[in-house]
């Protein structure tokens, strides 16, 4: 197969090595990505306590649940519509729809102003941030699969934690509003400019790797509808529904972390610089970490770091829930990075396994749709049971629930990658 190249056609090759221009651009688009909910992390939480005047956890949370319900919706059609239409169209209409972000959040006279905001903001993420993995997997092809979806989620969760941490300290000397939300505006042009003028269009790379692929999956075949791509991956293929099980329960701890902690810091009388510390290191130890766990399921398999990450950050938020002060926390979320980092690119590198290329964008929306419904059943379950006990409750009902995650990991997935297949 043949893509064109300054008007002549040039032939399609597979490989990180021999797509390394494009391939390290899309890391940078995706680190674009990552700012713009770095902006959030650290001053949205104080923002809905100390400006808006929320009390309630569960109403102080509603920005998050509506980010994940959106963003997780986003995911479905995002990734059905790069296999119809392409990933670089998909790719520029979610960073157009991010443009409003900050400055919405800037300006807003209410709560529900902010709320606004993340929805857009819950569908800029899922239509960048989805397409940006799907064309980085069409371009490395089979064989770095977990290098590759390392580099892309440590790029992207690297720039939250480097943007939450700028955000608090910026918070702390000159205000939690207007100024934090300038960087997001600054990503939101730059990752639009880059996406219509740089970037260049992937879905040929999944064509080309169509005509040769063998899938993980047994019985699996290339001509699936999007219902029976649903069905496959939400329930019936057991790597793919172990991955999207485990992928929800991951961006439930992450929404509890995203809205809870801080409060948590706070309560423990914490400035917001260093609840600033506290929100960037999570991130920080997840998204570097990943550049060592990528490559590292790529030789020793998928299924026990799956399982052994979500055991890992079981044991991180129970932490958290048992401590009072900065350097236990500050351990507790070192820790938490740890386990995030072992799972994220991970269940990213079973599904592409798995998945033959034809419907392969369309399986990786399925999972992204059930991982970030996470973040909203996060919000909800944290913020009820915070209401109705205590964040210390709310906590460590989600460590127990993320153990539990990890049983299911170990006992009904398969390993998916080719050469490892051990139970």
């Amino acid at each position: 197969m043949k893509r064109k190249v300054s008007g002549r056609e040039a032939p399609i090759s597979l490989g990180m090595r021999a797509n390394l221009a494009q391939f390290s651009l899309l890391v940078g688009v995706n680190a674009l990505v990552g700012g713009m909910v770095g902006q959030e992390r650290t001053v949205l939480p104080l923002l809905a306590e100390r400006v808006f005047g929320l009390r309630a956890f569960t109403a102080a949370l509603t920005f998050i649940i509506a980010f994940g319900a959106v963003k997780a919706a986003t995911n479905f059609f995002a990734g059905a519509l790069s296999d119809r239409f392409g990933r670089r169209p998909v790719l520029i209409t979610g960073w157009i729809i991010g443009i409003p972000v900050p400055l919405m959040l800037m300006w807003a006279p209410s709560w529900g102003w902010v709320i606004a905001a993340n929805v857009l903001l819950g569908l800029n993420q899922g239509l960048t941030w989805s397409t940006t993995v799907i064309m980085k997997i069409d371009l490395a092809g089979p064989e770095r699969r977990g290098l590759a979806m390392g580099l892309n989620e440590a790029a992207g969760y690297g720039a939250v934690a480097v943007t939450a941490l700028a955000t608090g300290y910026i918070a702390q000397r000159w205000g939690l509003r207007p100024e934090p939300f300038f960087l997001g505006l600054a990503y939101a042009g730059l990752g639009l400019a880059l996406s219509l003028f740089v970037v260049r269009e992937t879905r040929g790379h999944a064509h080309h790797e169509a005509e040769e692929h063998v899938t993980a999956g047994k019985g699996l075949h290339h001509g699936l509808t999007a219902s029976e791509v649903f069905v496959l991956t939400s329930f019936r293929e057991p790597a793919l529904s172990s991955v999207s099980q485990a992928g929800l329960v991951n961006n439930l701890n992450d929404g509890l972390a995203w809205g809870l902690f801080p409060l948590l810091f706070a309560s423990g009388g914490l400035s917001t610089a260093s609840i600033g510390i506290l929100a960037a290191l999570y991130p920080a130890v997840w998204g570097m970490g990943q550049l060592v766990t990528g490559p590292l399921s790529d030789r020793l398999g998928r299924k026990w770091l799956i399982a052994g990450g979500m055991w890992t950050q079981a044991v991180a938020i129970g932490l958290i829930a048992a401590s009072s002060t900065f350097p236990m926390w500050a351990a507790g979320a070192v820790i938490l990075g740890a386990g995030t980092a072992m799972v994220y690119p991970t269940l990213l590198a079973a599904i592409a396994d798995v998945a033959h290329p034809n419907w392969r964008a369309s399986s990786v929306g399925v999972y992204r749709l059930w991982r970030d419904g996470g973040f909203a059943v996060g919000a909800m379950l944290a913020g009820f049971l915070a209401d109705a006990f205590n964040i210390e409750t709310a906590i460590w009902a989600v460590a127990a629930l993320t153990a539990a995650s990890g049983a299911v990991v170990a006992v009904r997935m398969y390993e998916t990658l080719p050469g490892e297949r051990v139970t």
